[in-house]
């Protein structure tokens, strides 16, 4: 599986947990755009490619040891 699938996999997760966050950042008296949104959509796809390639490289340790 490529960057290019995992950033879609990534981006699907984002998206089904989007109306959670808004709600909490309406709460918050955040109001949420997609202009305002995407920077975060970067991180968070960021963030989720640096914690697939640690759970890579365990799985990959731990079949090594084996």
């Amino acid at each position: 599986m490529n960057n290019q699938d995992h950033t879609l996999q990534f981006m699907q997760i984002a998206m089904k947990y989007l109306p959670e966050a808004k709600e909490q950042l309406d709460q918050a008296g955040v109001e949420l755009s997609m202009e305002l949104i995407q920077p975060f959509m970067n991180l968070f796809t960021k963030v989720m490619e640096e914690a697939y390639e640690l759970g890579r490289e365990s799985v990959i340790s731990e079949l090594k040891q084996s």
